[in-house]
């Protein structure tokens, strides 16, 4: 009757309110007939639903308080390469195409005369950006993972080369770069808070399986010898 109220947001008429009670009464008979015939043991949607539902209950028990700064702090420093802040770059490049000058070693050769030449505006049509700002994870976006490691080492300010990439050879200028580092607890709060208190959770809610598990034995019988 609450149900219907909230929904149809009045009172059932006399007749409406037989109809519920007619409805649970019919859906109780059932339930019971089920278990009195054992069917909830022989279906396994059922038994999942059962399982779930006391996986329900006991989530719902295992509350946890808020975490101090020093517990937040505690797990940043444990897990600091989860949170680590990525490197950024801004570069531009010319790209030098393997299919254009025999193979990749030919391309780094060009690329290499056109650096000791100055012609740093040589190379070849691509349709990778000229200029590229962002991150350690846009640039491995764009260019491949073996582009970003070399990155990570050359010299900010003048042209550089041959860097190899994914898709051939380039020079590379980059004009400004931020080392990857590890967060500050400022910069990562909600992340670490997150994180700590799922972990909190997940452990709490392993110890209430484990105190269940302790009150049954279970006994694994075994498997008949093939053939």
């Amino acid at each position: 009757v609450l149900q219907f109220e909230r929904v149809w947001q009045r009172a059932p008429t006399a007749e409406e309110r037989q109809a519920l009670i007619d409805s649970w009464v019919r859906d109780e008979v059932f339930y019971r007939e089920a278990l009195a015939m054992g069917l909830e043991q022989d279906d396994p949607v059922v038994r999942r639903r059962l399982s779930q539902k006391v996986q329900f209950i006991l989530d719902s028990g295992t509350e946890t308080g808020a975490p101090s700064d020093a517990d937040l702090q505690a797990w940043l420093d444990t897990h600091a390469d989860r949170y680590r802040v990525e490197a950024t770059y801004a570069l531009r490049q010319r790209y030098f195409d393997p299919a254009r000058h025999g193979g990749g070693e030919g391309a780094a050769a060009a690329a290499q005369r056109a650096l000791a030449s100055g012609r740093t505006t040589a190379g070849d049509p691509t349709m990778l950006p000229a200029t590229l700002e962002g991150r350690a994870a846009d640039v491995e976006r764009q260019f491949g993972a073996e582009f970003e490691q070399a990155l990570r080492s050359i010299p900010v300010g003048g042209w550089q080369g041959p860097v190899p990439s994914a898709f051939g050879v380039h020079l590379v200028e980059l004009t400004a770069r931020t080392d990857s580092r590890a967060a500050t607890l400022a910069e990562v709060r909600p992340e670490v808070a997150r994180d700590l208190m799922e972990a909190r959770a997940e452990s709490a809610q392993e110890a209430l399986y484990q105190d269940l598990r302790a009150k049954y034995a279970v006994q694994v019988e075994a498997e008949a010898p093939a053939g």
